[in-house]
């Protein structure tokens, strides 16, 4: 389904129930919103696997503004400001009070941007294998010690140069190792792309966004988690975001033996601390 924020239609999908019955009255489940990976790709990547948390909470899968089924807008929107701005106006138009909202990746970057520049919206965030700036250096040395020099090599011709000829080969190469175990083969089938946005954030915002004098501001609890294998965002870009927000509200899951993603690599520890931070009461 759609709605209308900031002149734009925003795709969603809904899973699990907000009111439960419980005895005599309905008992509200806090609400969880997903925001996705890439930029470019969309929610599906998280079906099936986050349906297991309906027992807790409701779901609510966003595709952000010019990606996945949501309206394209124009390239001048396509930043991290707009689609915070989108997050705060879809709680706001669908009435959702103190959201939990998990980002992974890219989508963790929008949830920094929003939980800055509204800080009294969200209930408790979820930063899953995210970066607050670009540490290019960091990024390739690690792609070097997971996947080889080639690895590195192709890794920086397409962080340099984000374009279509560059993306071929770091899909064919570098992406296989952004995780430690094999994937949904169908996946890509099912993810409807915007490769556009993707060149447009990656070779422009994403090179001088700098997230961390932000995160001092952030009011509510946070669980932040990365793989140590990862190699496109590090745990030491996590490292950073756990120093600079505020101490009493952070949960740091470090996962070993885990690339990028941990809900990839490592479901059950992942969603049993996904779990365990959603059931905590402040």
């Amino acid at each position: 389904m759609k709605i209308a924020v900031n002149g734009v239609r925003l795709f969603f999908d809904v899973e699990g129930a907000n009111l439960v019955p419980d005895g005599a009255t309905l008992r509200e489940r806090p609400t969880l919103i997903l925001l996705h990976g890439g930029p470019g790709f969309d929610h599906s990547g998280f079906k099936p696997a986050f349906s297991q948390l309906t027992d807790v909470c409701q779901i609510i899968y966003l595709d952000h503004r010019g990606q996945g089924r949501s309206d394209r807008s124009e390239p001048a929107h396509w930043n991290l400001d707009q689609w915070a701005d989108d997050l705060y106006a879809f709680c706001e138009a669908l009435g959702i009070h103190r959201p939990i909202v998990m980002g992974n990746s890219f989508g963790g970057m929008v949830a920094m941007a929003y939980a800055h520049r509204y800080p009294d919206q969200p209930g408790r965030l979820i930063l899953s294998s995210t970066s607050a700036r670009q540490n290019l250096r960091r990024t390739l040395d690690r792609f070097g010690e997971i996947g080889g020099a080639d690895v590195a090599a192709v890794a920086r011709s397409f962080w340099e140069n984000p374009s279509p000829e560059t993306l071929a080969p770091y899909t064919n190469s570098a992406l296989p190792t952004y995780n430690r175990r094999p994937g949904d083969p169908e996946a890509a089938e099912r993810t409807r792309w915007a490769l556009d946005v993707l060149f447009h954030f990656a070779g422009d915002e994403i090179r001088r966004m700098n997230l961390l004098p932000g995160l001092a501001g952030v009011r509510c609890p946070t669980l932040v988690m990365g793989g140590e294998q990862d190699p496109v965002c590090p745990i030491e870009d996590q490292v950073e975001i756990v120093e600079a927000l505020p101490s009493q509200w952070v949960v740091f899951k470090r996962f070993d033996d885990c690339g990028h993603g941990p809900f990839r690599d490592q479901p059950e520890s992942t969603f049993r601390a996904i779990r365990e931070f959603i059931s905590q009461t402040e």
